[in-house]
């Protein structure tokens, strides 16, 4: 496994919990508040130094590799029929083992749709939250509508077997190079930030893509047969699987009614390719580009509405109580706090000082 050259500033541990041993960075100083970062899919927590170096002057910044990530213990499967209880059971069992009574929480793609799960069990403890272009609360994949309906009975179009398999054997071979539509390197330029962005760390954060543990239960996890289109359902295991609304059906529910709720920032880039009405990597959306074969059309399997599910659900939340803020990032895509950096600082030092 390639190494990452981290800053300097940021620290590289490894922490024993009662569940995992999980890979963190930190950056400032323990007395100050901390403020806890969970990465995205298809990264580790190294995405997040340039942001952590910039708040630790005032807080104390954590970020560990999720399950299923970076250098966090790869033994560890995620069972994907508890949604992302897997990841919320990790992070509560780091926060004990750090001893936090209180944190912020600040959460990208994967890790802004962890934060929705993990809202309901740490309520007490959570400061704020800033959702960076995070999945919508119902999961990824096979459903219409603001409030996630399914397209079919079994969820078809969600889960690992929509995982382009091309892409992942790119991933087990540590390809680097650029040579093909599916090799990693352009993936990751093609859909983590918006077309024209060049990121000076591109190659820690291809690194980071490539440290994906990948497996059968693994990346992208397992997957079934299915007699609805795109003719696969979600299997049990691996990240992808964890993301199906099969498994997140009460989600928004909890959310919502969460006894204490913290206020809640959403930041999302206006070019976002990933998280958006007409996602790139939705089936029903592939399907109606003619990306994928035998579509049956938008009535029987549209596009995820995402944003619209994302607004639905926070407009709920905001009506039973809780404070809710949106700011729209323009000239950035799935990566607003790299590709507008001062812009999300902004956004995100006005939150956590109030």
């Amino acid at each position: 496994m390639e190494s990452i050259d981290h800053y300097p500033g940021i620290n590289s541990s490894f922490i024993e919990t009662k569940r995992l041993k999980m890979h963190v960075l930190t950056a400032g100083d323990e007395s100050k508040s901390p403020i806890l970062f969970l990465h995205g899919n298809a990264s580790t927590s190294t995405i997040w130094e340039e942001v952590m170096l910039k708040l630790s002057k005032n807080y104390f910044c954590i970020a560990p590799d999720l399950r299923g990530y970076g250098q966090t213990d790869p033994t560890k499967i995620i069972d994907a029929t508890r949604g992302a209880m897997d990841w919320v059971d990790d992070i509560s069992a780091l926060k004990e083992e750090l001893g936090l009574t209180t944190f912020h929480l600040i959460g990208h793609s994967l890790g802004g749709w962890i934060c929705w799960s993990l809202i309901p069990k740490l309520y007490k403890s959570i400061k704020s939250v800033s959702l960076m272009a995070p999945g919508p609360p119902y999961g990824f994949g096979g459903i219409h509508g603001k409030s996630g309906a399914p397209n079919n009975p079994d969820y078809s179009g969600s889960g690992a077997g929509v995982v382009n398999s091309k892409f992942v054997e790119e991933i087990k071979r540590g390809n680097r190079k650029a040579d093909s539509p599916f090799a990693p390197r352009n993936v990751m330029n093609r859909l983590f930030w918006k077309d024209g962005f060049k990121f000076e760390r591109e190659e820690d954060i291809l690194t980071s893509l490539l440290q994906i543990h990948t497996g059968t239960k693994q990346y992208p996890g397992d997957h079934e047969s299915s007699e609805y289109w795109p003719f696969v359902r979600p299997g049990k295991f691996g990240p992808v699987n964890a993301l199906s609304p099969l498994y997140n059906q009460q989600v928004a529910k909890r959310f919502i009614s969460t006894t204490e709720k913290p206020t809640i920032l959403w930041i999302h880039g206006k070019d976002d390719q990933i998280i958006a009405n007409e996602s790139y990597s939705d089936p029903g959306f592939q399907g109606k580009a003619g990306l994928r074969e035998d579509w049956p059309g938008e009535e029987v399997f549209p596009p995820q509405p995402m944003i619209d599910q994302i607004t639905y659900v926070l407009d709920l939340y905001a009506k039973s109580g809780g404070k809710v803020y949106t700011h729209k990032i323009v000239n950035s895509g799935h990566s607003p706090f790299i590709e507008q950096p001062e812009k999300v600082l902004h956004e995100l030092e006005t939150l956590l000082s109030n």
